[in-house]
């Protein structure tokens, strides 16, 4: 996509890759936007950590020198900015609203940011949400992104096809949890990936073991792992198998999980990046 692309294809004679038919329901994102790379996050059910793996995955990112931005599109249950430590509400001009940075300079819209007390409930009806989710794109100046990842709410409703439908999505990643539910959750979001022509990028294994802090021993508390044999059937990359972890758990709670040490992290961005780029062509 050329820097000076608006996103109007019934104006542009080019054929490019970024080229959207008349039938697209693609939204325009604001005009000083300059994102390279969309990556949705997302999960067949709640309760997998999904939201947590989104954090780290930005945190990730930022370690090997990538500008990240993260859209929180879980509306009525947005986590990322207590991940982040966030109290300040996001602010705007006449040219659009602004992201809130982090402490490391990652950039995060959510609905939390929106509201003067981030206990309000958001009592909206799906129409509504899925609205809020493009403005998240079309109003939101997200200035200069490597990547942008958008942490999804559970299921495949009305926010993930919404994401799918209206963001370029370059790839989605799979969050699950070693449980016999898992080859359903994944068939589930791998399926509704294929059925919207997006490239599933790779899975991560949460809740994946229990490391002993006295012998080291990895105890299986859901159950052993079957994320190998569930990847090799839908020919799928594992990009991390992450423990139960307290100490990441305390950090989330304290909004500091940028303070995460790297052998807690289990992420390492430049090996996620790199099986993520060898998933899909226009990827970073």
């Amino acid at each position: 996509m050329s820097e000076k692309c608006t996103s109007d294809c019934s104006t542009c004679g080019k054929d490019c890759g970024d080229r959207k038919g008349p039938g697209s329901f693609q939204v325009a994102p604001n005009p000083n936007s300059h994102v390279k790379k969309v990556i949705g996050v997302i999960s067949g059910k709640g309760g997998v950590g999904k939201s947590t793996v989104t954090a780290e995955l930005a945190v990730a990112f930022r370690r090997q020198g990538l500008q990240v931005g993260i859209m929180d599109a879980d509306i009525t249950g947005p986590s990322i900015p207590k991940a982040f430590g966030l109290t300040e509400m996001a602010v705007g001009t006449g040219q659009g609203l602004y992201p809130v940075k982090t402490k490391t300079g990652i950039d995060v819209m959510s609905m939390n940011l929106l509201l003067e007390d981030a206990t309000d409930p958001v009592v909206w009806r799906g129409p509504v949400i899925a609205g809020a989710v493009k403005q998240f794109w079309s109003d939101v100046i997200w200035e200069y992104e490597d990547v942008l990842l958008v942490d999804m709410p559970p299921g495949t409703g009305d926010v993930p096809l919404t994401v799918f439908q209206s963001l370029p999505i370059d790839g989605i990643i799979i969050v699950t949890s070693p449980q016999d539910l898992v080859t359903l959750i994944v068939e589930k979001a791998a399926k509704m990936a294929k059925m919207m022509n997006v490239p599933v990028l790779g899975i991560v294994e949460n809740y994946s073991y229990l490391e002993c802090p006295d012998c080291g021993k990895r105890i299986a508390v859901f159950g052993e792992s079957k994320i190998d044999a569930v990847a090799n059937d839908f020919d799928m990359k594992v990009l991390g198998k992450l423990p139960l972890n307290p100490k990441v758990a305390a950090l989330m709670d304290a909004g500091a999980i940028e303070d995460i040490d790297d052998a807690d992290l289990r992420l390492d961005g430049a090996v996620v990046a790199a099986n993520v780029s060898s998933s899909a062509e226009r990827m970073v």
